[in-house]
């Protein structure tokens, strides 16, 4: 594809929001979300999503755009950055790609694997069946179905479980017999520039603890219980952001709210972990942003960049009138 963008990656909490809305007012960009959970609209404090404010200064798209009731996937978030990069192509905007899902940039980048869709009612089926039951016992399950596929998979992951689990379900054949075949990335990374925010440890474990603290004093427990009341599926990837199962203990009496918020944020350090592992191992071509003028370094790059774009295109200019 000839679709040029700059890709903003990097753990929770280490600014890539506020870094990609810095870069869209500069360059007259529009910022579209690469975050699994911010996809939610029931989510917007507990997830960090932009402000009405921030969304309404730049253009910002695929924020808050699903319903907490769907189970969004990767797939369907490659389906919805084509139309809107196509889109933005149009209107001769650079799409400002960003959010930590790390997952995203690597199927844009590196292609999807070619696994066949599930016939609804097979995932019915299979959610069904597992409704009520604990993670442990659909890892369990999926050890006898897929054995590759469950070692690669948390017990503590029960999404990605019962995707396995559907699959096997509608083919009959394990989720690691698909993944070896990639359709064709989206995105060609020779054409995009790639920047990993990388904060050090403690300063991102501090960011991570205050910013969880004032999305409790923004109104993220009273998300949590109008989810509760609408009695979801526990399952769904809504019902199991980052914070969500330990606030939703603490309002049926299972855990204080002391326990739960120093469980909610640990379990967010331990995905940031996660998050720089993956980057390190899956997005190769990112250039990591250390220090505290990650803006500035940012502007150079993007300068840098553009000016390798410009001699391209001057280049072909004069190749055409040879």
């Amino acid at each position: 594809m000839n679709w040029r963008a700059i890709l903003i990656a990097g753990p929770t909490a280490s600014g890539k929001s506020a870094l990609a809305l810095d870069i869209a007012r500069r360059i007259g960009g529009a910022i579209v979300n690469a975050d699994s959970m911010q996809v939610y609209r029931d989510l917007r404090v507990l997830t960090a999503r932009p402000t009405v404010d921030e969304e309404q200064s730049v253009p910002h798209l695929l924020f808050g755009h699903i319903d907490g009731a769907v189970n969004y996937s990767v797939g369907r978030w490659l389906e919805d950055l084509r139309a809107v990069v196509t889109e933005l192509d149009r209107r001769r905007l650079v799409p400002i790609i960003a959010g930590g899902t790390g997952l995203y940039f690597k199927a844009a980048l590196q292609g999807l694997s070619d696994i066949p869709s599930v016939p609804a009612a097979v995932r019915a089926k299979v959610r069904a069946e597992a409704q009520g039951q604990p993670p442990e016992a659909l890892h369990a399950r999926l050890a006898e179905r897929d054995p590759a596929a469950a070692a690669r998979l948390r017990p503590s992951d029960p999404q990605r479980i019962l995707r396995a689990l559907e699959v096997f379900e509608a083919t009959g054949r394990p989720l690691t017999a698909f993944q070896g075949a990639r359709a064709a990335p989206l995105l060609d990374e020779a054409q995009c520039l790639s920047l990993f925010i990388a904060p050090e440890r403690a300063e991102l474990v501090a960011r991570i603890d205050a910013r969880f603290d004032a999305m409790l004093s923004a109104g993220a427990l009273d998300e949590i219980r109008a989810l509760r009341a609408r009695a979801l599926d526990p399952a769904l990837p809504a019902m199991r952001a980052h914070g969500a199962p330990h606030l939703l203990a603490f309002l049926e009496g299972r855990l204080s709210l002391e326990e739960a918020t120093a469980r909610a944020k640990l379990d967010t350090r331990h995905y940031a972990k996660r998050q720089f592992t993956f980057a390190r191992h899956q997005l190769p071509g990112f250039s990591w942003l250390r220090g505290a003028d990650v803006g500035a370094q940012a502007m150079e790059a993007i300068e840098t960049w553009r000016a390798g774009e410009n001699a391209a295109r001057v280049q072909t200019a004069r190749r055409e009138l040879e």
